[in-house]
């Protein structure tokens, strides 16, 4: 059997790939990485000085036609519904019971017992 291609598989071009940080994350413990936009008038990243850490703006947003579009050519969604398990060309479907084996394990087990 032939593995299934999207119709249409355009480049994805990645405009950065690095995360963006926090300041000082880097030299405090109690500061995190998750990124924070600095809120000082004096802040060195927030005027955007030369060799300071980037913050993250509009510029580095995905192309529209190929945001959230998986490596392969797929879109991702989630699917719900029984009846709406059909393979289709240009959309790979993410049931929505993904991820709760172990949930289910324990409710069939429970069952057992009774």
């Amino acid at each position: 059997m032939a593995a299934l291609r999207p119709l249409v598989k355009p480049k994805i071009v990645k405009k950065r790939t690095k995360k963006f940080i926090r300041h000082q994350s880097d030299r405090y413990v109690k500061i995190k990485g998750n990124w924070r936009k600095p809120r000082g008038i004096d802040n060195r990243v927030q005027r955007r000085f030369k060799g300071q850490i980037l913050m993250p703006n509009i510029g580095y947003g995905s192309n529209k036609k190929t945001k959230h579009m998986l490596p392969s050519g797929f879109w991702k969604f989630l699917v719900h519904a029984e009846i709406a398990h059909n393979v289709s060309k240009s959309h790979c479907r993410k049931s929505s019971t993904a991820g709760h084996q172990n949930h289910q394990s324990q409710c069939q087990a429970s069952q057992r017992r009774k």
